[in-house]
């Protein structure tokens, strides 16, 4: 009785697939105007690509050389962002990148770990400062491995070394959601 039922409560993912894109290009246009003044010293930068709205902010501006702290100067610029994300229904991802040059300190023992590391602080920093719920998160630490520039001068690995806040694209977040149900099996078979 009462007929069939809507496709979306047969099959969440499908709900999930459905909802309405997140109208990505006009929060970067809002954003953009949001944060000129950092953008005009070089402090963020901002794309849209096929995997979302990337938010790039530089390692000069939010962190010390070879430290995992963001600086508590930059939690203005940071609000900014965190309003963009909480306004939008998409998934972020935090991606720690370095530059090529070797780590030499007692707290991280690679580009990797510092990567990674920094790519939890600002998870940290925008769920309890900011409210932005764990579950929307997620983090990479990518070290050197995937470059902005060249290595080969200073200011080439200046821009290389950031963290960068994607707001997933629909595509992009099926094709993460495709990932994790693919290596789910694999993970439980390791068990």
């Amino acid at each position: 009785p009462g007929g069939a039922r809507p496709a979306a409560q047969q099959n969440p993912a499908a709900a999930q697939q459905n909802r309405p894109p997140a109208d990505l290009a006009g929060s970067m246009e809002s954003l953009r105007a949001a944060l000129k003044p950092e953008i005009a010293k070089g402090q963020i930068e901002m794309s849209l690509e096929k995997r979302g709205l990337v938010i790039s902010l530089r390692e000069a501006a939010f962190f010390s050389s070879g430290d995992d702290e963001v600086y508590p100067g930059t939690y203005a610029s940071i609000a900014k962002i965190a309003g963009a994300i909480a306004a939008l229904p998409s998934r972020v991802r935090l991606e720690g990148h370095t530059d090529s040059v070797p780590i030499h300190n007692s707290h991280f023992r690679s580009n990797w770990e510092l990567s990674a590391a920094r790519s939890i602080a600002m998870l940290e920093l925008l769920s309890t400062r900011y409210d932005i719920p764990r579950a929307r998160m997620a983090i990479a630490g990518y070290a050197d491995t995937i470059p902005a520039d060249t290595n080969d001068t200073e200011e080439g690995r200046a821009h290389n070394r950031r963290v960068e806040l994607v707001l997933l694209s629909a595509e992009a977040e099926r094709a993460d959601s495709r990932h994790a149900q693919e290596q789910a099996p694999a993970a439980a078979g390791k068990k």
